[in-house]
C-alpha cells in the first residue's frame, strides 16, 4: 500500500498544527543550557517537540559541539569546520542532568569524521560523568556511524548505556539524497554489532517519514532491523527546518502511521512509536519501558 504523494506536499495538514508548549520549566532549562554552555538537539536540529520537553524540564542532550562534519539535507545541525573537543563537557553535562532532576538522560552527537574514533572516547566520558553524578540516571545514546569504525561502536557500548540508539533514517533508495556519506548497511552492522557483543542491551532505532519513501519499503526496512537484532522503533514525519534542505514529498496521515505501527507490532518490535511528531528521543523513557 504506497502512500500518495507528488513532487512536494505544499501545505502543512490540519493533524500537523498544534500549539508550542512554552510553559513550566522552559525558561529555566533554556537558560542553564546557555549558562553550562549545553548544546541539545532540540534548538539545534529545530526539533518541534521543543516546547513541550523543555516545559517538562528534560532535553536531549548533543554533544561534540554544535558543527557537524556532514551534510545530510534534512538536517537543521550546521555543517563546518568542527571546534577541538571540550574536556570540560562531560562534567557540565552531568550537572545539567543533576539540576534537571533526569531520570533518562540521552545523548547524541554531531557526527565527528574529523576525530580518529568518531568521538567514541568523549561518548564513554560523559556516560561516566553522568554515572557519577546521578548513580540513578538511565542512559541512552544516540550514536553517529563512526564511519563504520566498530572498534568505537564497542568502545560506546562497552560503557553500558542503558539504551544503545542509532537511527538508520530513511529507506536505502533514497540515502544517495538525504544522507551522503552515510551508507545503510553500515548503520546496519553498527545496530548488530551492539546486539552481537551485549545481547542483553536494548538496540533501537529510527526513520523520517515523508520524503518520498512507500509503505513497503518502510516495511522492508522494519524487517531488516529486526534482523539486525533492533528491539525498538521510532516513526516520525519528516518537516524541513528550512528552504535549503529537502522539501516534504508528503504528510503521511496518522492512520498510516498506526499502519505501520501495527506491522512493526507483527515483525516483534518491543516498542514501537509511531506518530506525526513522534522523534527518536522524545518520550524516550516510557518507549523503553523505563517509565517518564
Amino acid at each position: 500500500m504506497p502512500y500518495e504523494h507528488g513532487t512536494t506536499a505544499k501545505r502543512m495538514p490540519a493533524w500537523m498544527k498544534r500549539p508550542i508548549a512554552r510553559e513550566g520549566s522552559y525558561e529555566t532549562v533554556k537558560q542553564l543550557m546557555d549558562r553550562l554552555e549545553l548544546h541539545t538537539v532540540c534548538q539545534s536540529a529545530k526539533c518541534p517537540n521543543q516546547g513541550e520537553c523543555f516545559a517538562s524540564g528534560t532535553a536531549t542532550f548533543l554533544i561534540m559541539g554544535d558543527a557537524c562534519t556532514r551534510g545530510c539535507r534534512f538536517c537543521a545541525v550546521d555543517t563546518r569546520r568542527p571546534a577541538p573537543l571540550d574536556p570540560e563537557e562531560p562534567a557540565r553535562l552531568a550537572e545539567a542532568v543533576v539540576a534537571l532532576g533526569v531520570k533518562h538522560a540521552v545523548i547524541t552527537t554531531v557526527t565527528r569524521d574529523d576525530l580518529s574514533d568518531g568521538g567514541a572516547a568523549h561518548f564513554v566520558s560523559v556516560i561516566a560523568a553522568v554515572r557519577e553524578g546521578s548513580p540513578g540516571t538511565r542512559i541512552e545514546v544516540l550514536t553517529s556511524d563512526f564511519a563504520g569504525q566498530m572498534k568505537s561502536v564497542d568502545t560506546v557500548a562497552d560503557a553500558r548505556p542503558d539504551v544503545f540508539n542509532h537511527n538508520v533514517e530513511t529507506v536505502p533508495r533514497l540515502y544517495a539524497a538525504v544522507r551522503p556519506g552515510a551508507a545503510y548497511e553500515r548503520s546496519l552492522r553498527l545496530l548488530a554489532r551492539v546486539k552481537e557483543h551485549h545481547p542483553d542491551m536494548p538496540t533501537k532505532s529510527g526513520l523520517m517519514l515523508g520524503l518520498g519513501e512507500t509503505h513497503d519499503e518502510v516495511v522492508a526496512v522494519m524487517r531488516d532491523l529486526r534482523v539486525a537484532g533492533c528491539d525498538m522503533l521510532t516513526l516520525g514525519q519528516y518537516l524541513r527546518p528550512s528552504a535549503r534542505h529537502l522539501p516534504v514529498v508528503a504528510f503521511l496521515p496518522p492512520e498510516e502511521f498506526d499502519a505501520l505501527a501495527a506491522e512493526a507490532d507483527a515483525l516483534g518490535f518491543s516498542a514501537v512509536a509511531s506518530a506525526p511528531f513522534a522523534r527518536s528521543s522524545y518520550h524516550a523513557g516510557e518507549l523503553s519501558g523505563f517509565g517518564a
